[in-house]
């Protein structure tokens, strides 16, 4: 019986319900009873028949309802080890055995979740990088190893509020962590050395609630490996100038003693005006590095559109592209003016038509957007990430030059971000690069625009 299909027992059920009434009734009525009374007969007779037949039927689905239901209990409390037996009809069989299926399915994803979780908790308890997430009540969840042993001496700090747990840590380490800004800052260690951190934080969402991951990284290896590189590049540079000069200058020097013994002084003046050429090169060059080392806070002031531009303009051809501002500038008109020329004077030399050198002034909410923009060849990902870089530069030496100081740029983004500002390139669609220089907003108005410099 129990190797019927249901669809077989429902149809046994219902033959027996309808064959057996008409035969009890029709043998009740033999033995001499009125119809009625052999109706009666024939439903007491038949309703334990049609209980039992019911039973029998039902009761596979009985056994199978409520192990399912201790299944579904078992997947809420994260057991998936409970395994139904194929048993019953060939309907409830399949059911039992895709169940076992899907039980098999689950515990492998939990055990491949489980892996993944033992690495990553791995990985984060054995970073160099101090990691502490807290929850919507600023209480932490997360510490590794290396911020235990920054914030808390070792101790754990599971659970335990973060205002508490930096309300005794040095100020410059207490300061970073309660701001919501990235930083770079340095600080002196327990054992009196000095070391220089960098401090991010990030807000998202995790399991539906709001919390806020800090970290904080060692930086003073790497910021010493690259003050190194930064060396050698410079040395490089000025060695690569200055040879460039003071040979032809020696060499220039001895041809003007000949000249001058043999009282040939129309050669000779020849002689010592390249000389003067080559020093006046020198010197504008070693300038160009003294600016760079000694850009002066930025003395910001308002500042009229028209009157900025006509001025830059004779100093740098470019086409001026869409509205002014309706706003003053708020900026030290000087320095903008130098960061400016800059990078018109890059997007000349390019190789872009001059008349598709073009500047845009736009104000984006809190922030306005200075853009260079040219229809040269661009640059490639390598270059765009270095072109920033101080002494970083692809402009190659000529006869009459040594090159490009790769200064412009970083003169360029260092006068930005005296303005707590921010410089980024971007290569343009057809062709050509965009490099926008972007300058806060201040929150009111500025009232007297001031004459350019």
């Amino acid at each position: 019986m129990t190797a019927l299909s249901l669809r077989a027992r429902a149809l046994l059920a219902l033959a027996a319900a309808a064959t057996v009434p008409p035969l009890v009734i029709l043998g009740v009525r033999r033995l001499g009873l009125a119809p009625g009374p052999a109706l009666l007969v024939a439903v007491l007779v038949m309703l334990p028949l049609i209980a039992w037949l019911s039973a029998l039927w039902l009761s596979p689905l009985l056994r199978l309802t409520r192990a399912l239901e201790g299944a579904v209990l078992s997947y809420r409390d994260g057991d998936f080890s409970l395994n139904l037996a194929p048993d019953g009809p060939r309907e409830l069989a399949l059911l039992t055995r895709l169940h076992a299926e899907l039980g098999l399915a689950l515990r492998e994803q939990r055990q491949h979740l489980a892996q993944r979780e033992l690495l990553l908790d791995t990985v984060v308890q054995n970073t160099p990088v101090a990691l502490v997430l807290t929850a919507p009540s600023e209480r932490i969840a997360i510490a590794n190893l290396a911020a235990r042993q920054l914030l808390g001496d070792g101790r754990s700090l599971t659970g335990l509020s973060f205002a508490q747990v930096i309300a005794d840590l040095p100020e410059a380490l207490r300061e970073a962590l309660s701001s919501d800004a990235d930083r770079l800052f340095a600080m002196t260690l327990a054992d009196g050395s000095e070391e220089t951190f960098h401090y991010s934080t990030r807000s998202f969402r995790l399991q539906g609630q709001p919390h806020r991951l800090r970290l904080l990284r060692r930086m003073t290896r790497e910021l010493s490996r690259a003050e190194v590189a930064t060396w050698k590049r410079v040395i490089r540079v000025l060695s690569h100038e200055l040879n460039n000069s003071l040979a032809p200058i020696s060499s220039l020097a001895h041809s003007g003693a000949e000249l001058a013994k043999r009282g040939d002084t129309e050669r000779l003046r020849q002689v010592l005006g390249s000389i003067g050429e080559r020093a006046s090169h020198l010197h504008g060059f070693l300038a160009g590095y003294a600016r760079f080392a000694k850009l002066p806070s930025p003395r910001r002031e308002p500042v009229a559109w028209p009157a900025f531009l006509d001025h830059l303009a004779t100093l740098g051809e470019f086409r001026l592209e869409g509205a002014l501002p309706e706003r003053p500038g708020w900026f030290d008109p000087a320095q903008i003016e130098q960061a400016l020329l800059n990078l018109i004077k890059n997007a000349h030399e390019s190789g872009s038509d001059p008349g598709e050198v073009v500047l845009r002034v736009q104000a984006h909410g809190a922030e306005l957007h200075l853009e260079v923009l040219d229809r040269g060849p661009g640059m490639s990902e390598a270059v765009l990430s270095q072109a920033l870089l101080p002494f970083y530069s692809t402009k190659r030496a000529d006869a009459g030059s040594a090159g490009g100081t790769g200064l412009g740029l970083a003169l360029a983004r260092e006068i930005a971000e005296a303005h707590d500002g921010r410089i980024a390139l971007a290569n343009r669609r057809r062709g050509g690069l965009r490099v926008s220089l972007r300058l806060p907003l201040p929150a009111t108005a500025p009232s007297t625009p001031a004459e350019p410099r």
